[in-house]
């Protein structure tokens, strides 16, 4: 019997060729897509999980209200992780991470510089899954100069992976000892290191400063703990810990400090959460954003659905040629359920091939798809072991959700009707293809919405003044290299021809080079008189190189040796100083982590705020100082030949320092970086939303088909009467066109809120423009009423003869 169900089915697919290749693309077009994003969640679901004990790790976050700002970090201050190990039992091993940027590596006689550099406990094994090559993970990391390397950092530099009791020589001068090979971090990790060197060579690891927050901790905790009751002990630690040191520098006490609106919290966050869920201050690397996961995943459930729904419109859209089949069936005995079983064979045969198609077509995009959405997604053995049942059941799921309806609707016919030529009403009386057509293009618009709404804020940041030019800035990295030479390199490039400025210091507003200090209007240093702001070291040419507008007073200058105690404030920290004009007014600055030192600073200018951090924050308070600082040289190009420039800015380099390599970007693209997340999220939006109109389309194809096959006779009859071609298009199209108008009601309003929602997390957006409505709905109309027409031309083409004939 069932060997007869496929033979059959096989037979009727066969003979409507153009019927079963239009449902087999479309259902494949939905499979692969639905396949590609299903990849996609998993891969940004999978993080951190190769660790064994990834359920009990967790990291600490402090979130900080001082000084007129409001901020959270992903780190902790340096002896929180002793205080976790040894003070409370919930704690089987804590683990610290000191991010101190990279190395120059010596490699014979080349110069190699290596940034995915960390300072580790010794702990590090004892938390976190990193499988030991060669080395005692016991050991590896207690001594101080000692390093645990990757494999590929092996094979790089020594060519095996038998590198223990190696050592790299850093930036001319550390003499490091490799204790230990490891295999290369999961690109499914929060952090993404090479070199992981010892604590212990670090003196600040071992500083009791429980205001200075720069270690990123990590604690496992002892099966069984609970974290709710393990975290509500923290108030009490940071009373008994970072109290004492309080009254020292502030002269108040806990309760007081927090009494007066300020708060300094610990909190713990799981392992398994950051990656989606953690975007704070100081994180070890970009993270992604659970938004999208959730936002992707719907997407796929409504492509799933849509190229179920085309199914079973292009199944009933076929029901005029296969009425008379039913009724002969069933006159000659044929059981309903037989009939059920027929179709559903059919609606099987059809998924399957739709399967195995879209699962090659996913396969052979998989690059393509990799390079669009910056994911190195990879089918392996660990990927069959879920993908096989799961495209198995998803066959058997859609090869029944999807031949259902056609099923139940054909096999329903009565014989004596079909046979006499009455068949059902006709498409006004389908209330569920109604519904599913006002789905498909309610889907179809809210993704035009969001896909405009993407673009719009992308173009909007692209666009917006950010109170810098970062136009033609060459930026040139690793200039402390250089030493002593540093600022002859300055002067060197200064005087090239299409060189218009020149300024040296890290602390750029594209670049991760960062530092907050809380600065003090009274000596007393009073906390109501604090502001925490960014304090950057900066050069005289640095507010002309990146055309930063000074409002009032004026810049540093290199021939006033005052200015060495002179700041420059932005003018969020001069309104948060509460004082109309700031112009000479002192500022004290605390000079090391315990406050125990000060130096008194003059403000002699006030800069239009900037943005250097990303879009989603506000612009918190900056504070310039005069000094030197070597972290990079960024110069201002203006010139057509920017690559004959840069050749001579190589040469300047090579020519004081032949051995170091010399590293570079450009401030435009590094800007761009901060929005890559954004930008592939608008390329994947638009792939994505074209894919479901083309799959929508199709369904309104099947019922165009469908209606047109319907009203064959009543077409015949007005074109008899006189209708003409556009009568008879304007007659079939109207009901199509009424649907999609009543999509576009509902669509807009919901489209709108959650476009609303992903906008908030921008504190500088572009709201939603009434023109991106009216386009998304335009184009909706414009698309349903070119698919509808094809179909209902042809139909209004036909010869009147042939569908009256019969009467």
């Amino acid at each position: 019997m069932f060997r007869n169900y496929l033979k059959t089915a096989f037979r009727t697919l066969k003979k409507n060729v153009g019927f079963t290749a239009i449902n087999v693309f479309g259902l494949a077009l939905g499979l692969a897509t639905c396949l590609l994003i299903v990849f996609y969640v998993a891969d940004e679901l999978s993080y951190d999980k190769f660790n064994v004990k990834a359920d009990r790790i967790y990291r600490a976050n402090m979130q900080i209200k001082f000084g007129g700002i409001d901020q959270s970090y992903a780190c902790a201050p340096a002896p929180l992780g002793a205080v976790f190990q040894n003070d409370y039992p919930e704690v089987e091993r804590a683990c610290r991470f000191l991010m101190r940027g990279g190395y120059n590596v010596k490699k014979g006689n080349q110069t190699i510089h290596e940034d995915k550099m960390v300072l580790a406990d010794s702990t590090l094994f004892d938390v976190f899954t990193l499988p030991m090559i060669a080395g005692d993970a016991k050991h590896a990391l207690v001594e101080p100069n000692t390093v645990v390397i990757t494999e590929s950092v092996a094979r790089r530099y020594f060519n095996t992976v038998q590198a223990v009791g190696k050592t790299f020589t850093f930036d001319d001068k550390l003499l490091y000892k490799i204790t230990g090979v490891i295999k290369d971090l999961p690109k499914q990790s929060h952090f993404h290191f090479d070199f992981f060197l010892s604590m212990a060579s670090k003196d600040e690891s071992r500083e009791n400063a429980w205001f200075s927050n720069n270690f990123n901790t990590y604690v496992l905790l002892k099966p069984g703990a609970v974290v709710k009751q393990f975290e509500a002990k923290f108030p009490e630690l940071m009373r008994k810990n970072a109290g004492p040191q309080l009254q020292d520098i502030l002269h108040l006490t806990f309760d007081s400090f927090e009494r007066a609106g300020n708060r300094y919290q610990l909190s713990l966050i799981p392992l398994l959460d950051i990656h989606l869920k953690s975007n704070l201050m100081s994180e070890l690397d970009h993270n992604g954003n659970i938004q999208y996961v959730y936002i992707f995943g719907a997407v796929a459930i409504f492509i799933l659905l849509i190229a179920c729904v085309n199914f079973m419109n292009l199944s009933t859209a076929r029901s005029a040629n296969r009425a008379r089949e039913v009724g002969v069936r069933k006159v000659l005995g044929s059981a309903r359920k037989y009939l059920i079983a027929q179709f559903l064979s059919e609606s099987m045969m059809v998924t399957f091939v739709a399967t195995l198609i879209a699962v090659a077509a996913a396969y052979l995009l998989l690059p393509v798809f990799n390079n669009i959405s910056g994911k190195s997604i990879e089918l392996n053995v660990a990927s069959l072991i879920w993908l096989v049942p799961s495209l198995l059941a998803t066959v058997l799921l859609i090869g029944l959700l999807a031949g259902s309806y056609p099923a139940f609707f054909l096999s329903g016919f009565q014989p004596i009707d079909v046979l006499k030529g009455k068949l059902s009403a006709g498409f006004k009386g389908g209330m569920l293809r109604s519904s599913l057509v006002i789905f498909q293009f309610f889907i179809s618009i809210v993704l035009i919405i969001g896909t405009l709404v993407i673009y719009n804020q992308l173009k909007y940041i692209q666009n917006k003044d950010l109170g810098y030019n970062r136009s033609q800035v060459l930026v040139v990295h690793g200039v402390y290299n250089l030493g002593g030479q540093a600022s002859v390199f300055k002067d060197e490039v200064r005087r090239l021809t299409g060189v218009s400025g020149v300024t040296m210091t890290g602390f750029l507003p594209t670049s991760d080079y960062r530092n907050s200090s809380s600065v003090f209007q009274e000596r007393a240093l009073d906390p109501k008189k604090a502001v925490l702001a960014q304090t950057w070291t900066v050069d005289d040419k640095y507010l002309p190189t990146l055309d930063i507008k000074l409002i009032k007073g004026r810049n540093f200058s290199d021939q006033m040796p005052t200015d060495s105690a002179a700041m420059i404030v932005n003018e969020t920290a001069a309104r948060l100083m509460g004082v109309p004009n700031p112009i000479n007014k002192p500022m004290y600055l605390p000079m090391d982590n315990m406050a125990k030192t000060f130096k008194e600073y003059h403000i002699i200018g006030v800069i239009k705020d900037f943005n250097f951090a990303s879009l989603r924050n506000n612009i918190s308070p900056v504070v310039l100082m005069y000094g030197q600082d070597n972290g990079s040289l960024s110069v201002k190009m203006n010139t057509a030949n920017i690559t004959g420039l840069m050749a001579q800015i190589k040469d300047k380099w090579k020519s004081i320092q032949p051995g170091k390599e010399f590293t570079y970007s450009f401030m435009d693209d590094d800007f761009d970086a901060s929005y890559r997340a954004e930008q592939r999220m608008g390329t994947i939006f638009v792939i994505f939303t074209s894919l479901t109109i083309i799959i929508a389309c199709l369904g309104l194809f099947g019922l165009a088909a469908y209606a047109a096959e319907q009203r064959t006779k009543e077409i015949g009859i007005r074109k008899v009467l006189g209708a003409n071609v556009a009568n008879i298009v304007s007659m079939l199209s109207k009901d199509f066109i009424r649907l999609v108008l009543i999509a576009i009601i509902i669509a807009v309003p919901f489209a709108c809120f959650f476009m609303h929602q992903w906008l908030q997390g921008f504190a500088y957006r572009q709201n939603i423009q009434w023109w991106v409505i009216v386009l998304a709905a335009v184009l909706a109309v414009l698309i349903a009423f070119v698919t509808i027409s094809f179909q209902s031309i042809k139909a209004a083409l036909a010869n009147p003869v042939r569908s009256l004939k019969n009467e």
